[in-house]
């Protein structure tokens, strides 16, 4: 009789140990897939000091690379988790503009910051990057990356002659995701209107209407309509880093770059008063 009642516990702790193992497991893995994939974030304090005024630094993961801008530059690395461990790999590539001296200043200092992140916290809107020794050395707060009711100016479209050209002086292109699935917009001659459809990262864009009229400057306004028109249709994914908006076609090409924010223009071929 004894041993049946010492066998019986010696069961239930054997069972109790194995759902306490399962329920680890699974904890462990939120942790660890709470940063990856699709989570973009702007930084808000770098070496306990705020960034550089009016100049915006965005960190992006995908599943298992980063990118983002560094207040000049895009840049582009690779980076691995481990629960709430993170290793950014040394080697980050970035573009080579030039800008003023605490800007270049301050994105060497977050490129070593980044290097230097040994873990991590998300604790609701923010992100903390800490070294090996526990150290904070930058936290970031959460983007908000939905299209939906965002209005952008374009800065630049793909041409059909495989380049992305800027857009020309004197005129102004828009695009505005409506709440409502309508997406419309400035072609900088006529306006267009249409039906989109977002997943995940994923973009349809319906069949593109626009109005008649006929524009005669800055020369050249109804060939850029035109183009720029064919470009917007070949979208079907985009990206927001910041202020930043990219359109992207299906083989991964730039079909449209926008920044946040519709500025007033006058339309091209309007006088304007003396």
């Amino acid at each position: 009789m004894t041993s049946r009642i010492v066998s019986v516990i010696l069961l239930a702790m054997a069972t109790a140990f194995a759902l306490a193992a399962c329920t680890v497991g699974p904890m462990a893995t939120n942790v660890t897939e709470s940063l990856p994939g699709g989570t973009g974030w702007l930084l808000e304090s770098l070496n306990g000091a705020p960034p550089v005024p009016d100049t915006p630094v965005t960190l992006n993961f995908d599943a298992d690379s980063f990118y983002g801008n560094d207040g000049c530059n895009q840049y582009r690395g690779s980076y691995q988790v481990n629960g709430d461990r993170i290793t950014i790999n040394d080697s980050i590539a970035s573009t080579m503009m030039a800008c003023p001296e605490p800007i270049m200043q301050q994105a060497m200092a977050y490129y070593e910051a980044l290097k230097q992140a040994a873990s991590f916290k998300i604790a609701g809107q923010q992100l903390t990057l800490l070294n090996g020794n526990g150290e904070v050395v930058a936290t970031f707060v959460a983007q908000n990356r939905a299209l939906s009711g965002t209005t952008w100016t374009v800065t630049g479209y793909n041409n059909g002659k495989q380049a992305v050209v800027s857009v020309l002086s004197g005129s102004t292109l828009t695009i505005i995701f409506g709440e409502d699935g309508r997406l419309s917009g400035s072609a900088g001659c006529n306006t267009y209107m249409t039906s989109y459809e977002v997943s995940d990262q994923s973009l349809r864009i319906g069949q593109i209407a626009s109005t008649r009229m006929l524009c005669n400057e800055p020369d050249g306004v109804m060939e850029q309509e035109t183009q720029f028109l064919q470009a917007l249709g070949t979208a079907v994914t985009y990206r927001i880093d910041g202020e930043r908006l990219e359109l992207r076609t299906s083989d991964g090409a730039l079909a449209v770059t926008a920044t946040r924010g519709a500025p007033a223009a006058r339309m091209p071929g309007a006088s304007t008063g003396g």
